[in-house]
């Protein structure tokens, strides 16, 4: 399994709009600046980040995107899952039930179900709030003298 950079970019998205979050939308262009992504590329994750109901936009002068629920109520898994599809790490745990005609042979499946339940049970642990905190808690020691 391997992240995109649709599924990173809509992250940091994520991200931006939580930590930036004044109770007023924001421009994708912001956003796009503040991110160094090009606001062609972000236009086509929004659009499936607004079907899915995570953020809500507003088109105009003072139009942009907002996040439709608190940060804490997001998990990194939910944004990734969007974007990617499942987070496995072989194509035949894809799918529940496992269809794999070896399944009941295979000597590594207990493995790959092994790593699957890592990779989900972590990415269902951190929240859009988590990475909020560590970004600020990082910016905090970031300086130059």
């Amino acid at each position: 399994m391997k992240i995109s950079a649709k599924g990173r970019y809509a992250l940091r998205f994520m991200i931006d709009l939580a930590i930036h979050d004044e109770g007023k939308y924001i421009a994708l262009k912001e956003i796009s600046q503040r991110q160094e992504i090009s606001v062609k590329y972000l236009e086509q994750i929004v659009v499936i980040l607004s079907r899915a109901g995570y953020v809500k936009s507003v088109r105009g002068a003072q139009g942009g995107y907002r996040l439709t629920r608190k940060p804490s109520e997001y998990t990194a898994g939910d944004i990734l899952r969007l974007i990617e599809g499942p987070l496995s790490s072989v194509a035949c745990l894809e799918t529940l039930p496992n269809d794999c005609p070896r399944q009941g042979t295979c000597s590594t499946l207990k493995f790959w179900e092994g790593l699957n339940k890592v990779i989900n049970e972590y990415v269902d642990s951190v929240t859009l709030e988590d990475l909020v905190l560590q970004d600020r808690e990082q910016a905090q020691w970031d300086f130059v003298i």
